[in-house]
């Protein structure tokens, strides 16, 4: 599954599967315990793929941000907690990302980040190189236009 059906839901835990589209919402099912819960539009949503990280140069996707940390874990789940002191996470993410805007992004979005990337890992939704080949795809289909 890619991340364009993955949503994080403000106040609520955890991450959310997008089921079915209703007429004033949506059926998100949570990743965390399987319950599935109807969202409506007053609901602050974020969809994975539109999320990005800042770095000193450009905007690097939360796709590519999971993706360094596969590598670095060797796909599996991260060393560190989410729970560790941000001295620990700010150094774990330096390792991943190396060049991030210390000053854009702060200790709670690493949180966020490790604890997002844990979880799909336990859900088993990390296919990088499936989505690789889409993208080539979709850029060779571009191209053609």
């Amino acid at each position: 599954m890619s991340l364009d059906k993955v949503l994080a839901i403000s106040g609520k835990p955890g991450l959310y599967k997008l089921v079915m589209q209703t007429r004033n919402g949506f059926i998100a099912e949570s990743l965390l315990d399987n319950k599935r819960m109807s969202v409506n539009m007053n609901h602050n949503v974020s969809v994975l793929s539109e999320i990005a990280i800042y770095t000193l140069t450009e905007e690097v996707p939360l796709k590519n941000v999971f993706k360094a940390i596969s590598e670095k874990e060797n796909g599996a789940e991260t060393s560190i907690s989410h729970k560790d002191s941000k001295d620990k996470l700010e150094e774990y993410f330096f390792e991943v990302l190396p060049d991030y805007d210390e000053d854009r992004v702060y200790a709670s979005d690493i949180k966020k980040v490790i604890q997002w990337y844990n979880l799909l890992h336990k859900n088993d939704l990390l296919t990088f190189e499936a989505e690789t080949q889409e993208e080539v795809t979709e850029e060779v289909s571009k191209e053609e236009e």
